[in-house]
């Protein structure tokens, strides 16, 4: 993912007025490329994964554009990446056509949305922190009772020490639980 300061991107408009006004995530993704290729002019890319959860059903629907697959962790233990056929990163106009795919969740399950600053991060021999190692480490953490926001601070900690004290990438983390009570 090509990183560049929020400050300078204008998406806010198109990407979220689409979606407040009932937009698809098909018709959104499109709408922010619009954005990015007005002001950088293929210059700039970026990856990332529209989705959208129902809350009452457990659906979510989401689109891959070009980046990292979700973790879902069910029943506390890490079950799968969500693979869903990737379209080209946004800003890059190739014109691929987006795949809007589905999974349905149970109560209790958790959603790992991450960038690659959090897996590509290098200890001192060059060795990756890793997928595998980032997932054990939410695991173990709800195993043990922490709370979330707890578990991402230990998380970026651990992440960062790991890392010499530096990231050298973006490092984002979002997780999602979604529980029948969400619903209500």
């Amino acid at each position: 993912m090509t990183a560049f300061r929020a400050s300078r991107l204008r998406l806010p408009s198109r990407g979220r007025i689409h979606r407040r006004r009932g937009a698809s995530l098909t018709e959104a993704g499109p709408a922010i490329e619009a954005a990015l290729l007005e002001q950088f002019h293929r210059s700039r890319y970026a990856t990332g994964i529209l989705a959208d959860l129902d809350l009452a059903t457990g659906i979510l629907r989401w689109v891959n554009y070009g980046h990292l697959p979700p973790v879902l962790i069910r029943g506390g233990r890490w079950v799968t990446t969500l693979a869903c056929a990737p379209t080209h990163p946004l800003g890059t106009d190739l014109g691929l056509t987006a795949t809007v795919c589905k999974e349905h969740l149970e109560p209790g399950d958790r959603l790992l949305f991450y960038t690659d600053g959090i897996t590509e991060a290098r200890d001192a021999k060059g060795e990756e922190f890793g997928r595998d190692r980032f997932v054990d480490f939410i695991v173990r953490q709800h195993a043990d009772g922490v709370p979330l926001p707890e578990t991402l601070r230990r998380l970026i900690h651990s992440v960062l020490g790991y890392h010499h004290g530096r990231l050298a990438d973006d490092a984002t983390v979002l997780c999602c639980e979604w529980s029948l009570a969400t619903a209500s």
